[in-house]
């Protein structure tokens, strides 16, 4: 029950006592969305960095290869893009993106550290 400015009563479901803390959820999760975003973000471009991907790649701005946003939304649903980016960062290649080759990165970049770069790229929004 709930009474109103007037003095009058009225009955209140169990779903409109919930609309608050349902919309506080809401708002909740989406932060914590932003807030991961921010820390994928965070942890590619320091990997990047070390490995110097930046000077050809970016998060959101094709530079001589693709932003890391066109390679995540080209292979989003994709059950083997991780495997397949893998091996093309190991190996190197061109004709995907255009005709720039991108050269090896194998064994200079550890395996464990390419594939966590590539999780971390489609993980993009």
């Amino acid at each position: 029950m709930i009474t109103r400015t007037d003095g009058a009563r009225r009955a209140t479901t169990r779903t409109q006592s919930r609309l608050p803390i349902r919309a506080a959820a809401i708002v909740l999760g989406f932060s914590a969305l932003a807030v991961a975003s921010a820390a994928v973000a965070d942890q590619l471009e320091d990997m990047m960095k070390k490995e110097g991907c930046n000077a050809c790649h970016s998060e959101s701005k094709k530079i001589v290869g693709p932003s890391y946003k066109e390679v995540a939304a080209k292979y989003r649903g994709n059950p083997k893009a991780v495997e397949m980016l893998v091996e093309k960062v190991k190996k190197g290649g061109s004709g995907v993106w255009g005709p720039i080759p991108m050269p090896p990165n194998s064994p200079r970049v550890p395996d464990a550290d390419i594939k966590k770069m590539v999780e971390l790229i489609l993980a993009l929004k």
